[in-house]
């Protein structure tokens, strides 16, 4: 077995493990990460995407995602990433929904934020349908990437620029800080970060029991609209405002959430709330749903795709929407923590994004893992 000396050792080469790679390496530390599979493959490169930062939850997740976006618009253009496109546009169809949104823009979240009638949406983004909307939430602080391409730049930007080490293809087998096993080698680290995401039932299991998480799995889809087809930025609707915290949490969700009960059921039950975004090529990426167990079954089901695709034509004016690609992603979901931070040893940190929003705090988070530690 080869033997390799680091200051810090992250085992997981997605979202989270990368950001706290990055921070470290900021702060002149040896980084080396350890990856199980030959590439990034799980949550990180299944997602919009969608750097969010309006409607997360009040308080720490509200301020760690609007750090990540700072961190996300300084490192890309570095790290030779995209921005595709940047703000949020979110309809409100119902006059509850408008209540929410009019309750949204008086917190301190709302700041920057516009409430916009439907005239005044239609003239700025043509792509909405606007017909029979109360108005429309435009903000200004969303970012977009391609995950697929962002993750493995960051990590090359990483290799090349910042001399982090990537060993991929390597399951971590033990951890005992400051040894570190796997299959192929024995690493010395003085620091070790396990940021492995959806496997609760793997490496310090027990420590992740009593946090009783469950796994999410989603369904996603990529549509071709007709061409010349635009969005001036990522498109949501009344359905997130029960799901977002940021929304759901204010008093007046609740009269929204009593009239979806009724009229949208089917959506709810799936937990499906419409989020779209576009890519270089036109293409959008659409979804999603949300279906949660101790584990999840990797099937998709045509009629939860079907009513997604539903929220779509509702909400875009799109006069052709062919499906070219289908998939799946799954995390790990907390009733109520949007992280965990595990310390189990001086030395040794256990991380994961609980709600699915890893693309959005993952680099805020990281921040304060390192500078606490």
């Amino acid at each position: 077995m080869t033997s390799t000396s680091c200051d810090l050792l992250v085992v997981g080469a997605g979202i989270v493990g990368l950001a706290h790679a990055y921070q470290a390496a900021r702060r002149g530390l040896r980084v080396v990460v350890v990856e199980r599979d030959a590439m990034c493959l799980g949550a990180s490169i299944r997602n919009f995407g969608f750097v969010t930062v309006t409607g997360q939850k009040a308080g720490a997740s509200w301020a760690r995602a609007r750090r990540s976006r700072d961190v996300w618009a300084e490192v890309a253009p570095q790290a030779g990433i995209e921005v595709l496109h940047q703000g949020l546009w979110l309809r409100a169809e119902r006059p509850a929904a408008h209540a929410v949104l009019e309750a949204f823009v008086r917190t301190e979240m709302g700041e920057g934020c516009e409430l916009l009638s439907p005239a005044e949406a239609a003239q700025r983004h043509p792509a909405l349908r606007t017909e029979g909307l109360q108005s429309v939430l435009y903000s200004p602080h969303e970012l977009r990437v391609e995950s697929r391409q962002a993750i493995p730049q960051l990590t090359r930007w990483l290799a090349e620029h910042w001399g982090v080490q990537f060993h991929f293809g390597e399951t971590v087998q033990s951890v005992q800080t400051p040894v570190v096993e796997t299959a192929r080698a024995r690493y010395h680290a003085e620091r070790v970060v396990v940021c492995t995401n959806a496997e609760i039932h793997g490496l310090f299991a027990p420590l992740w029991t009593p946090h009783q998480l469950r796994l999410c799995q989603l369904q996603m889809l990529r549509v071709r609209p007709q061409p010349g087809f635009r969005l001036q930025g990522s498109v949501m609707g009344d359905l997130s405002l029960v799901r977002y915290e940021g929304y759901a949490e204010l008093p007046e969700a609740t009269a929204l959430r009593v009239q979806l009960q009724h009229e949208a059921a089917d959506c709810l039950q799936h937990g499906i709330h419409l989020i779209a975004v576009q890519s270089a090529d036109g293409s959008l990426v659409v979804g999603d749903s949300h279906h949660y167990g101790p584990a999840v079954p990797p099937f998709a089901l045509e009629a939860v795709d079907q009513l997604i695709l539903g929220q779509l034509r509702a909400a875009l004016q799109l006069g052709s929407a062919e499906v070219t690609e289908r998939w799946v992603g799954t995390y790990p979901a907390s009733a109520t923590e949007p992280c965990l931070v595990l310390a189990p040893d001086a030395h040794t940190r256990l991380v994961t994004v609980t709600g699915g929003t890893g693309a959005s705090t993952a680099f805020g988070l990281a921040e304060e893992v390192m500078a606490a530690w």
